[in-house]
């Protein structure tokens, strides 16, 4: 009985400790365990100055290369409705390689809680691509916030794919 007793309690006490925990994440690296998000469809991002509540930062959204199966004609972040922070259009860069690509056009519709970014010249498909949200407002209050990228291909019928997720920390 005493045996049944103890291990019991210790899983009990074991629940309590694994449901206190939402998930582990590092804040910088843009990794997340326990997320709903299955790790395959993750994607890496990182603020440049600490990803701070109510404060204005630097995002940086990362794509590998092997995300990006097709050519890229458009490029969609969406963010959850209930993110209260703010966006520049102005201050949107993409980068291949390193390197600024010139962009057509970057729009932020806070409607549709969405970023649309087009290129001017269609990104080949096999490039490790970053998506530089500059002078960006974070919300008043920290919190976990799912980034959906997608993308479009060139072509007369564009075709939408999603791309990946982004579990942004911000406050943490």
């Amino acid at each position: 009985m005493r045996r049944s007793l103890g291990l019991l309690s210790a899983l009990a006490v074991t629940g309590c400790l694994l449901t206190g925990f939402s998930g582990v994440s590092l804040a910088q690296s843009g990794i997340n365990l326990w997320s709903g998000v299955k790790s395959e469809n993750q994607l890496i991002h990182r603020f440049d100055f600490g990803g701070q509540a109510n404060g204005w930062d630097r995002l940086r959204l990362r794509v590998p290369n092997k995300k990006l199966k097709t050519a890229v004609a458009q490029f969609v972040v969406s963010y959850p409705e209930y993110y209260n922070g703010s966006f520049d259009p102005k201050k949107i860069e993409v980068r291949v390689k390193g390197k600024s690509v010139p962009l057509q056009e970057a729009k932020w519709d806070k409607d549709s809680h969405a970023i649309t970014i087009f290129p001017q010249e269609a990104i080949p498909a096999g490039n490790n691509v970053e998506i530089v949200l500059s002078n960006m407002r974070t919300p008043p209050f920290g919190g976990m916030y799912y980034f959906n990228l997608a993308t479009q291909s060139p072509g007369d019928v564009p075709l939408s794919r999603y791309v990946g997720t982004y579990i942004v920390n911000i406050g943490s």
